[in-house]
């Protein structure tokens, strides 16, 4: 099984969604796609008059920017990405961390700040996403999810990733960006470990958006995923798709560890 996670950043870009569909549709295994959609997100909160914090990445949410991250992430975000999976041939079908309890989580604690209705996944109910594959259906996962104490939450869309994935048991997680991976002054570094990163947080080579994202590809293999990448469509599109990106491994990291 391979996990795909799409941000909102690339939504906007023209062409995006139909090459994505095409290389989704080449596919030999099977597929599911967890997508954000933060840039939506933000120009909904400006046009109602809401204010945008985010505190490591994460998007602080009150109970109005809920109501409209619901609405971008559950609504319009997902159906583009479902009408393009559509229009490629794919029979694909857009649902919620809500819907049949796929996700549920908690409200997620910040040492320095009160993220508002913010969650932090913590169980999966996989047999709604393998019996959507076992009918042959490609599901498209927004990250809105249900808590244990039966709120609604906005969950950042790398950690549900991430947890699909880990319970999935994929073997492959990928993080599509609009850029070809962890760039450092000589480029695109290839393979990163925990104590690298950590190093690279650090020192803001890795900032903003790219900090949960490279946080949740270690927390999936660290959690079993075999593999975790971040990469552009450039480079999941490539003939050689095992190449490319900048790869997370439980191996390669301790080996170079030790």
């Amino acid at each position: 099984m391979h996990v795909l996670k799409i941000g909102g950043n690339e939504l906007d870009d023209p062409g995006f969604l139909e090459a994505l569909a095409n290389v989704v549709a080449a596919e030999a295994q099977a597929v599911v796609i967890v997508h954000g959609g933060g840039k939506a997100i933000a120009r909904l909160q400006a046009r109602l008059g809401l204010g945008a914090v985010k505190v490591d990445g994460m998007r602080v949410t009150d109970a109005s920017s809920l109501d409209v991250a619901q609405m971008v992430l559950s609504g319009r975000a997902n159906k583009q990405i479902v009408s393009a999976l559509l229009a490629a041939g794919l029979d694909a079908i857009g649902i919620s961390g809500v819907d049949r309890g796929l996700l549920r989580c908690k409200k997620r604690v910040h040492p320095s700040a009160d993220l508002g209705y913010v969650g932090e996944i913590v169980r999966v109910r996989t047999e709604v996403i393998t019996q959507l594959i076992e009918d042959g259906a490609t599901p498209v996962v927004s990250p809105i999810s249900l808590g244990l104490d039966g709120q609604v939450y906005n969950v950042n869309a790398d950690h549900a990733a991430s947890a699909l994935a880990q319970a999935l048991g994929a073997e492959l997680l990928d993080f599509v960006s609009n850029v070809p991976g962890v760039l450092d002054q000589d480029g695109v570094v290839p393979l990163l470990t925990l104590s690298q990163t950590e190093h690279l947080i650090a020192d803001g080579t890795i900032r903003d958006g790219m900090a949960p994202k490279v946080r949740a590809a270690l927390a999936a293999i660290s959690q079993g995923v075999a593999r975790a990448r971040i990469i552009d469509l450039d480079g999941l599109a490539r003939p050689d798709r095992v190449q490319g990106g900048t790869s997370f491994t439980v191996q390669e990291a301790c080996m170079q560890d030790l």
